[in-house]
């Protein structure tokens, strides 16, 4: 088969049903995708849609089920690897003409990939025996893009058998879903996201899946979504000294994405990715010696050499400017693309109202928001009609969902058993609480608010799949979604191709509103974080928030000069006026912070 390279970007995880079923709409043209482990009924629902659609029988598994949470994600995955490996075989007998997939397949590619070369060298061949060799060798070349999966490894609440009592370790929610994982045919990586979880990775070697084998190839691999180079290096030792070997490490930029964001201490992208490009090889040979140690000890395969390890980036991209100088400056092997795909149909799930929301917001309409239960700032959307749900439960005097999914259980402060701070339980209790304190009405009105922000986003994140597919005929389900800040930039509703052709320079989807440079949408993002900060931290100011003050200001001042010495290296020398204007932003970011200081 031709050696190749396909795509140079990924689709990341989004929400729980918005890249849920990516995998069946991008798969078969080579384009990778990451899908939620975290919502196994959500999962089970799309298991008998798709079960439906594709005429495959269904056996409904239970969630009270022995291992039903386990059994419900190795069930779905298996549907979705035996349609795309379906879709892939029709795909390779279909005709190299205008308007089928298997010529989309090859005009998605990046111009500069070997396989698209090929495919132009078959197209402009006039000599039929040597045109259909060609088309033989790009038919065996086909390939589909990875069904990847997401465990967000804070979601991890223990279950309960009918008895009330605990059920084992293994029967938490991320371990079930691990297990869902190991337990599936799907040959692709895990991707572990919101920091460590030591009991999680303390279970991995169980699974000799994510194990090499003598040539060191893997059946299954390990994807580690970090925010700085410290938390790649720390993570990726405590699972070397397990024998788990990290394939990539995913950086994302702790505020310029969607979702939950996990802000670094003022350390900026391109920072960050310099200490991974000084430090890469080091890294992996480090983490790999830790790794052969142990397989070793264990009589396990353990190569002589490193197995590879990847290095992606993530967060707010918007051209190919920026895709191709993280891929060339700082050597990463792919870029994800997350929010933009929210406006593509044909790639992710979002209900045809929501879309629309999505299609016409600007900047205003986005945020980061104290939305999510986990006390994590979530970006978010203004308007969604989960918002409007929330705020109709508080006019009516009842605030709070009814929890039903608990996905998102953390609180014990007035329970045993952890609860979630948007359920009404939750809410009921810490209002009459706050009551009881006698605060002043600034105090208690500042308080409540506090409370009130959570909205359930286990249905919110799930119900634009129940929306679009009409999976639940009750009535209306809330949606709430969570793109980046990077959306204000595009407006409308995309083809595949004008995405992907957009990523690679053959197509425009941004709008009229002006875009600085991702590092400078980062830097500003950050900015306005600490300043956040410090307003929050006036009222009882103290030595320890005084010094985390001071380094996040120092760091984001250090990513600053960095940015100052990169000018002449992140734009050519024809774009000298956009090298000024970044100039200027970067000074004005500076001033910002001096003003912030002066004022303190």
């Amino acid at each position: 088969m031709l050696q190749n390279f396909l795509h140079t970007f990924h689709i990341p995880v989004m929400g729980l049903a918005f890249s849920i079923d990516s995998p069946l709409k991008v798969a078969r043209f080579g384009i990778s995708s990451v899908l939620s482990l975290c919502d196994d009924a959500l999962l089970e629902d799309m298991r008998r849609y798709y079960s439906a659609v594709f005429q495959k029988p269904y056996v409904p598994i239970q969630k009270d089920e022995e291992d039903g949470r386990a059994r419900r994600a190795t069930a779905y995955l298996d549907l979705v690897d035996d349609v795309v490996n379906e879709q892939i075989e029709r795909l390779r007998q279909e005709e190299f003409a205008p308007g089928t997939q298997l010529t989309k397949y090859f005009e998605l590619l990046p111009d500069n990939s070997p396989l698209r070369a090929l495919y132009e060298q078959m197209l402009a061949s006039t000599d039929a025996p040597y045109q259909q060799y060609l088309q033989s060798q790009l038919r065996e070349a086909v390939t589909p893009g990875s069904i990847d999966v997401n465990i967000m490894t804070k979601l991890d609440k223990t279950n309960y058998g009918p008895d009330g009592q605990p059920l084992p370790a293994e029967f938490t929610d991320a371990s079930a879903a691990l297990r869902g994982f190991a337990k599936s045919k799907v040959r692709s990586s895990i991707v572990f996201s919101a920091g460590m979880n030591m009991r999680l990775y303390g279970y991995m070697d169980q699974f000799p899946c994510f194990l090499p084998n003598a040539a060191g190839e893997f059946e299954k691999k390990v994807i580690l979504k970090v925010s700085d180079y410290r938390s790649a290096a720390v993570q990726g030792k405590i699972l070397a000294k397990k024998g788990i070997w990290i394939s990539e490490f995913r950086v994302e930029s702790g505020l310029n994405c969607g979702g939950h964001a996990f802000a670094t201490d003022g350390f900026l992208m391109g920072p960050i990715l310099e200490e991974f490009k000084q430090n890469r090889q080091a890294l992996r040979t480090e983490l790999w010696d830790m790794c052969q140690a142990v397989l070793t000890a264990k009589g396990l395969p353990a190569p002589t050499q490193p197995p590879v390890q990847k290095l992606t980036v993530q967060g707010g991209l918007g051209t190919v400017q920026e895709h191709e100088f993280l891929l060339e400056y700082y050597g990463a092997d792919a870029v994800g693309w997350g929010t933009p795909f929210l406006l593509v149909p044909e790639a992710t799930t979002v209900d045809a109202h929501t879309l629309t929301q999505l299609s016409d917001a600007t900047s205003d309409d986005l945020y980061l928001s104290p939305i999510s239960p986990l006390g994590v700032p979530f970006n978010a959307m203004r308007g969604t009609t989960s918002e409007q749900l929330t705020q109709s439960r508080i006019d009516k005097g009842k605030p709070g969902s009814p929890c039903i999914k608990k996905h998102l259980v953390s609180n014990t402060e007035f329970t045993d058993e952890p609860i979630c701070t948007a359920s009404r339980k939750y809410q009921r209790r810490k209002l009459e609480h706050l009551k009881s304190q006698e605060l002043s009405l600034e105090a208690y009105q500042r308080e409540e608010a506090k409370v009130l922000a959570k909205e359930c986003l286990c249905e919110g994140l799930a119900n634009t799949a129940t929306e679009e597919y009409g999976l639940n005929k009750k009535g209306s389900n809330p949606v709430a979604i969570c793109p980046g800040p990077n959306l204000a930039f595009f407006s409308g509703i995309f083809k595949l191709q004008e995405m992907v052709d957009h990523i690679y320079g053959r197509f425009n989807a941004l709008n009229q509103t002006y875009r600085p440079h991702v590092f400078i949408n980062e830097l500003n993002l950050y900015v306005a974080y600490w300043k956040n900060k410090k307003e929050e931290h006036l009222e009882n100011f103290n030595q320890k928030q005084q010094k985390y003050l001071q380094t996040f200001r120092q760091n984001l001042q250090e990513g600053i000069n960095y940015y100052k010495e990169l000018l002449p290296t992140l734009f050519s020398s024809d774009e000298l006026e956009r090298q000024v204007i970044t100039l200027n932003e970067l000074l004005e970011a500076e001033d910002q912070l001096q003003l912030s200081l002066v004022h303190a």
